[in-house]
């Protein structure tokens, strides 16, 4: 186990209604060793100063004065090698569903694997959970096994088990069979590079009428499905997106337009 891996897991609360839940996240997170708490489109953007969140975070006031605040899930996953959506269900366009367990271990042995790696808990909101535009823009689906009758956990209590398990995994770093490993030195490609590859994809799906900007279904959601299962690295994005910019213009076409600009 090195420190620095845990310095490289970030939990990010996606539009929490209630500062007190904020003040208890930050407390889970540091009760386990963590420090960085990601809060996207608080409906309280002054979040660290209300009561309720000072009075929740007892002891770990440090790490919510320090949690960064973003408009956007996208934003707050920058530089993150594996999103996990935390989500008690599967979704039929979401990546696939793994439990806590088995996803903490899988992260572990990436941080582990490489300095370069960043993992994130993602949490959705206290009523209605994760939208699934935000569970498509992680690479896991992750469930805490709980009792079928009575699944639900209030946000912090979801943050406490989370950070646990994640600990836990970081102590005592095991192999996650069924699940891609990753050298060193080439890691998972960042969420923020896929994001700007789907759009690179989109728009060559476009250019040759496979996809139809006006209805486009859901088929985005399809191939972000696969490609999340994928696992792509930095260098076999690269490929996609050099196949992605020859669809949209040819090598010949690009070389014509450098000539004529020279």
């Amino acid at each position: 186990m090195s420190s620095s891996s845990f310095k490289r897991v970030r939990f990010v609360l996606v539009a929490p209604s209630h500062p007190g839940n904020i003040g208890a996240a930050a407390r889970a997170v540091k009760t386990m060793g963590f420090r960085r708490l990601v809060v996207v489109a608080p409906r309280h953007r002054d979040f660290r100063e209300q009561p309720d969140a000072i009075a929740l975070a007892t002891g770990a006031v440090d790490v919510l004065a320090a949690s960064a605040s973003c408009d956007s899930l996208v934003e707050a996953l920058a530089g993150v090698t594996t999103a996990y959506a935390m989500t008690g269900y599967d979704r039929q366009f979401g990546p696939i569903l793994v439990d806590l367990r088995s996803a903490t271990r899988a992260a572990a042995e990436q941080l582990e694997a490489g300095s370069g790696a960043e993992v994130a808990f993602v949490f959705g909101t206290e009523r209605a959970g994760l939208a699934n535009e935000d569970i498509e823009r992680c690479q896991v689906c992750c469930a805490i096994p709980a009792d079928p009758a009575f699944s639900s956990l209030n946000l912090a209590q979801s943050v406490q088990v989370a950070a646990y398990e994640c600990q836990l995994a970081l102590r005592g770093t095991e192999v996650h069979a069924g699940q891609r490993r990753f050298a060193a030195d080439e890691l998972p490609a960042p969420v923020d590079a896929l994001e700007g590859f789907y759009v690179h994809l989109e728009q060559a799906l476009s250019t040759i009428g496979y996809l139809d900007p006006a209805e486009p279904k859901r088929l985005m959601a399809r191939l972000r499905r696969l490609i999340n299962r994928a696992r792509p690295t930095p260098t076999e994005l690269d490929v996609l997106r050099g196949i992605a910019a020859a669809i949209i213009e040819s090598r010949s076409e690009r070389a014509g337009r450098k000539r004529k600009s020279g």
